[in-house]
């Protein structure tokens, strides 16, 4: 049996399969088998299905308990393809793909549906459009040529199979779910908020916060209302440009400690509160609808219940199930290694691979052994920081760690010309606005000139430095992004062994739901994986990634 094979969903409910051959292309017949888990689960031997969306096939198969080993998605290779040939922002459809290669009209991407909150029913509509399976090979086929034409053909061809596995991931987590006690999320709310009152109004304990703030003015003010409470402060003399919390606790007047508690609490009620809570939690579950990929440098994102966003405080709703745990693990230092690892600097390569702390170790080199200089020239040579002690600091590293911080020179020198910058496997940032001001705000990197905290849309794309200041930090960041979904790949090949679930993705964090029991044996495999990732993603280096990991029942408890 051929260890490839195609699949895709017919308008009956069924689907067309086939064998592929090394070249991509049928090996055998087209056939139309009416279950879509039955014409998976009968093919054990297949180790890769190639189909045109992840988010169209495996919620299906996974509601009939069928896990696929390993996937090839083709719009996920497409969107990839596209932004390394500089045509980030094209329809990345697998019907936009057949368009071009046909040489007929491009047609545009369907828009992104909303998630359904507490419902997984969303996951199984089709989202674009179906393409007969002859169709969706041709595509498949010529992606095969266009990786063959990438800069590194290999580094590509890991990518599309990491971000591949990606969607596998984000998919078996959307169906396992956060493990969420509503029971102490609402104490939680309790606590913080007290009584809720009929009608929907606000909470007692805001409502308070309220009344201090209009006592503190004189006058009856909203804290909710931006324009008011700047026009208050005016009125008491005090010129703000904006409530945000780092320009009113620089102020002194008696309003600033309730309403920087107010616009805290505020916002836990709006976005965490109990309408949060009945909308979003159910059966014990949170479950936000992870996008894997879903931004410039390849971070995940999710769509609807802010699940990348979760308060510490909140957390502790986060709770395992009887008997279980969470493992909770963050990678450590995860910037500096990875900056070692793709410039291939000695001195910080050999830095990155010793057992002691990163920041100490290149403060012994550079800084005099003050670890949190050290820590800001690191970061500031990432994310371009080069005002004040920042070009002193740079100044400092660049002598000790020069093919480091020529590196991030050389990506910033790109993205200020106008010049396609990549990350190590490949995935690309282009100069196009959309990419440059997406990323810039997903990196927070100061994009005014007037408020160094404010996000000016379109400032980036018309900015040379700003350009410069994101792929600076592209290059970085995108490289750990690309880490990161080998490293997922790998502990979710591990965990199909055990009971172990995955079940939470952010960036340099992950959290397996666990049997008490496996818990250890979870710690052991999600340290292998990162070496693993470690090793595919950059080849053989003296770079460690090692992940500070704590098994707990309640998410609160890791930090």
């Amino acid at each position: 049996m051929a260890d490839r094979w195609a699949l895709a969903p017919a308008e009956d409910g069924g689907v067309d399969v086939a064998p592929l051959g090394p070249d991509g292309l049928p090996a055998g017949p087209v056939r139309r088998e009416a279950d879509p888990a039955e014409a998976v689960r009968s093919r054990p031997g297949v180790t890769r299905w190639v189909w045109r969306s992840t988010a169209e096939v495996y919620p299906r198969l996974l509601a009939a308990g069928v896990r696929v080993e390993r996937c090839y998605d083709i719009e996920a290779a497409e969107t990839l393809l596209l932004g390394h040939e500089g045509r980030y922002g094209e329809p990345r459809s697998a019907a936009a793909a057949l368009a071009r290669l046909r040489g007929g009209p491009v047609p545009p991407d369907p828009p992104l549906r909303s998630a359904e909150p507490g419902s997984q029913s969303s996951l199984f509509e089709p989202q674009g459009v179906r393409l007969p399976l002859p169709d969706l090979l041709a595509v498949y086929a010529e992606q095969q040529r266009r990786h063959e034409r990438a800069e590194h053909p290999d580094r590509m061809r890991l990518l599309t199979a990491a971000e591949s596995a990606g969607m596998l991931v984000a998919a078996e987590m959307n169906r396992a779910g956060l493990p969420w006690s509503a029971e102490v999320h609402r104490a939680v709310l309790h606590d913080l908020l007290g009584e809720r009152y009929a009608g929907g109004g606000e909470p007692r304990r805001l409502a308070e916060l309220a009344d201090e703030v209009s006592a503190a003015f004189g006058r009856r003010v909203r804290p909710d209302l931006p324009a008011d409470v700047i026009k208050a402060f005016a009125q008491a003399g005090i010129k703000i440009s904006s409530t945000r919390r780092w320009e009113i606790e620089s102020v002194d007047h008696p309003a600033v400690k309730p309403l920087v508690e107010y616009k805290k609490l505020y916002r836990i009620w709006v976005a965490h509160g109990w309408s949060w809570l009945q909308d979003w939690v159910r059966d014990g579950r949170f479950r936000p609808e992870f996008l894997a990929g879903g931004t410039v440098t390849g971070r995940w994102v999710t769509n609807g219940g802010g699940g990348l966003q979760i308060p510490k405080v909140i957390r502790r709703a986060v709770v395992a199930d009887p008997g279980w745990r969470l493992v909770v693990a963050d990678a450590d230092q995860m910037e500096p290694r990875v900056l070692a690892a793709i410039s291939r600097d000695p001195g910080l390569m050999e830095v990155a691979g010793r057992e002691s702390d990163l920041y100490q170790s290149v403060s012994e080199r550079a800084f005099s052994g003050d670890r949190d200089q050290a820590k800001l020239a690191v970061l500031g040579a990432v994310y371009g920081q080069t005002s004040g002690d920042g070009l002193k600091n740079l100044a400092a590293l660049r002598r000790r760690f020069p093919r480091a911080v020529a590196y991030v020179d050389e990506a910033a020198r790109a993205g200020e010309e106008g010049r396609l910058v990549r990350t190590w496997l490949g995935r690309t940032c282009p100069p196009a606005a959309r990419a440059a001001d997406e990323g810039a705000e997903e990196a927070g990197i100061p994009l005014s000139e007037d408020d160094p905290q404010q996000w000016v849309p379109g400032y980036a794309s018309t900015n040379a430095r700003a350009r410069g200041r994101f792929a600076r930090n592209f290059v970085v960041q995108g490289s750990a992004a690309d880490w990161a979904l080998l490293l997922l790949a790998a502990l979710r090949r591990t965990c199909a062994d055990l009971a172990a679930e995955l079940v939470f993705f952010q960036h340099d964090e992950v959290i397996v739901h666990c049997p008490e029991e496996e818990a250890e044996t979870v710690v052991a495999a999600i340290r292998e994986a990162a070496d693993l990732a470690g090793s595919l993603t950059f080849g053989r280096t003296p770079v460690r990634f090692p992940f500070t990991t704590a098994v707990v029942r309640c998410y609160a408890d890791a930090k």
